[in-house]
């Protein structure tokens, strides 16, 4: 028997008008559609012919198991249906979509990977910040700050890395992520702008700094989900606005 293969999907932001064509025709193409905690449900508009099984995974609250998600996936496309798997953001980007993927084609299952707009991406542009501009940040670093594991980033060496550091999953981490970063040799007055429900009509932005970062998120009572943008792109300016002064990213002076 010919399987079809499975569709993992990037749904994007929040912002349903971001999705791309292809996923589109795919979702309505799909006879059954395991969706995602944070995707829009405006999203599922594009699929009234499907089954759609809801398959929660948010930090800090109860999530379906990935285990669980998986034999689902497999289940269904060896019955023959057209199987696809809706995601926040991009399948690739801290979504699961390269493990997914692998378990799948072990168990003789083909996949396809459509991109999405990640999150950190949408969330900048939708906050007037420029991730990289010529002459201020010439790369960027896409970093989660919670793992499965209870690992950590590199957060020293990502303080020298004179990028501009986009952080996933840090609400519940700012004063981890604020004090290895001035450990490391981050400056203080670095700019941070912290983004809560980015490309959505109740998007948030809080513009600090990287010392002062924690107690403004307490303040304003950030809640996620939340991106942080820190580097010198996050200062209170805009692009379309008032232009970026090139300037050299500052680190503290080392010991």
């Amino acid at each position: 028997m010919n399987l079809h293969p499975v569709t993992l999907i990037g749904a994007g932001p929040g912002d349903p008008e971001l999705m791309t064509l292809k996923a589109v025709r795919r979702l309505g193409e799909a006879q059954v559609v395991l969706v995602d905690d944070l995707v829009n449900p405006e999203v599922l508009a594009h699929c009234p012919q499907a089954r759609v099984i809801r398959v929660g995974k948010r930090g800090g609250c109860r999530s379906t198991p990935q285990e669980f998600i998986l034999r689902l996936m497999l289940r269904y496309a060896r019955q023959g249906w057209r199987v696809a798997r809706l995601k926040g953001g991009d399948p690739c980007i801290f979504g699961r979509g390269g493990e997914e993927a692998d378990w799948l084609a072990l168990h003789g299952v083909p996949c396809e990977v459509l991109s999405g707009i990640t999150a950190g991406l949408a969330a900048a542009t939708a906050a007037g910040i420029p991730l990289t501009h010529r002459g201020v940040a010439r790369g960027v670093t896409l970093v989660t700050a919670h793992t499965e594991d209870g690992s950590a980033p590199q957060w020293a060496a990502l303080a020298q890395s004179g990028t501009t550091l986009v952080v996933y999953m840090g609400v519940a981490k700012l004063d981890e992520v604020a004090g290895l970063l001035l450990a490391g040799g981050m400056a203080g007055d670095t700019a941070v702008a912290m983004i809560e429900n980015a490309s959505l009509p109740a998007q948030r932005e809080i513009r600090s700094t990287l010392s002062g970062m924690c107690a403004e998120a307490a303040a304003q009572r950030l809640r996620s989900p939340a991106i942080l943008v820190i580097g010198e792109v996050a200062a209170g300016r805009k692009f379309g606005v008032a232009p970026l002064v090139a300037e050299p990213t500052r680190l503290a002076a080392q010991a």
